[in-house]
């Protein structure tokens, strides 16, 4: 999944690692050099919803233009959920 617009500086991450980690999903997530937040989520798909539901807003201060989503992404068998640099 890919977020864009103001995402970069609003704690974007930090705040995706904790709404997926209250919903029971793992992953990662990072910010890219084209300005977007990139992140991969697997688990239930009810929950991951969830999280992408809470993706297309994001925390105080950011100001999302787009959501896309990849669904056909082979799992990478995650545990944990961790903000990569």
């Amino acid at each position: 999944m890919w977020v864009g617009g103001r995402v970069h500086g609003v704690f974007f991450r930090h705040s995706a690692k904790d709404r997926a980690l209250s919903e029971g999903v793992y992953g990662w997530v990072r910010n890219t050099d084209d300005g977007r937040v990139e992140a991969v989520f697997e688990g239930d798909p009810v929950a991951i919803k969830r999280v992408l539901e809470w993706c297309r807003k994001g925390p105080e201060g950011a100001v999302v233009d787009d959501v896309e989503v990849k669904w056909d992404e082979e799992p990478e068998l995650l545990s944990g959920f961790y903000v990569r640099h």
